[in-house]
């Protein structure tokens, strides 16, 4: 859980999904439908579960609350209606900003928007009904992971009687509640856990060959009998699968290939070696509290004589 989450988000201080499929530096604004050639809206449910899907909106509209920062960064994602985006063009990082004014999003320090139609990977060239892309931690993403939020811990598990964590969020018509939540911040972290009880821990497939708890047990079986995270990893590899691209493989999925495996597996032993799970390595110690001074008092007030 912890390799994935520093590659999906906090290795960027990210929550909402960055823009980073391009070339030549030029990012389209329809990367919000998916990216690497996926289709975020069209991740939906098996029929087992087909219930509990959000709907796609057309007319919803949203901005991602945080994006990459660096010079040039893309802007947050966003997604609207044709009637409001009829296309949409892509963002030049090289570019100075619009007319050397840096105010399409906060702390931005170049690049500029392009108006023309300009497809993503997958050939949109628009943002119509994208509103899924990925949020939190393991970036939960499509229609069928925010459904399944909603119908287990969200809004709609209030409306039907079930009992719900947070009964006045509704995932499918706010899904970017899991980032801009000033009430609930812990929702990065909730909605990572939920895919990860919900998706990972029961996840077992003839056709992978891969059983996620017999693969645990065995994993943990080899931790303290001198396990090599630079030979083995067939466990996080598996695990890479299934969380980047929804099955136990790192080529032969049918959304694809997993994104950064190399960077996956050393996430893993960085985890490890940080916990001390690797033969003849301790526990890092636990970093000692940033002393805060006291606060100086303020004078007290004197009256106007």
């Amino acid at each position: 859980f912890l390799a994935q989450s520093l590659q999906e988000s906090i290795h960027y201080n990210a929550c909402d999904e960055n823009s980073w499929d391009g070339l030549g530096g030029q990012y389209p604004l329809s990367n919000a439908c998916g990216q690497l050639g996926q289709s975020y809206q069209d991740y939906t449910c098996s029929a087992e579960e087909a219930h509990m899907a959000c709907e796609v909106d057309p007319n919803m509209e949203i901005v991602a609350t945080t994006n990459a920062k660096w010079w040039g960064a893309p802007p947050p994602l966003f997604c609207g209606p044709k009637s409001s985006f009829p296309t949409t063009g892509y963002w030049n990082s090289f570019a100075s900003c619009s007319g050397g004014v840096c105010d399409d999003y906060e702390g931005q320090k170049g690049g500029a928007v392009v108006d023309s139609a300009t497809p993503n990977s997958l050939g949109r060239t628009d943002v119509e009904g994208c509103c899924w892309w990925g949020r939190g931690v393991i970036q939960t993403t499509g229609v069928c992971n925010f459904g399944k939020l909603n119908y287990y811990l969200g809004k709609r598990a209030s409306d039907e009687g079930r009992d719900s964590a947070y009964p006045d969020i509704d995932f499918c018509r706010t899904p970017d509640a899991i980032c801009s939540s000033t009430d609930h911040p812990e929702l990065k972290w909730i909605a990572g856990i939920f895919y990860w009880l919900n998706s990972v821990q029961t996840y077992e497939s003839q056709t992978y060959g891969f059983d996620y708890l017999a693969s645990l047990e065995d994993f943990t079986d080899k931790l303290g009998s001198g396990f090599d995270p630079d030979s083995d990893t067939s466990f996080i590899d598996a695990v890479s699968g299934i969380v980047n691209r929804g099955c136990a493989s790192l080529s032969a999925c049918p959304a694809g290939h997993v994104h950064n495996a190399g960077e996956r597996r050393a996430n893993f032993k960085l985890a490890l070696e940080y916990l001390g799970l690797l033969d003849g390595n301790s526990p890092a110690p636990v970093p000692s509290p940033v002393p805060v001074e006291a606060p100086v008092p303020s004078p007290n007030p004197v009256e106007a004589p």
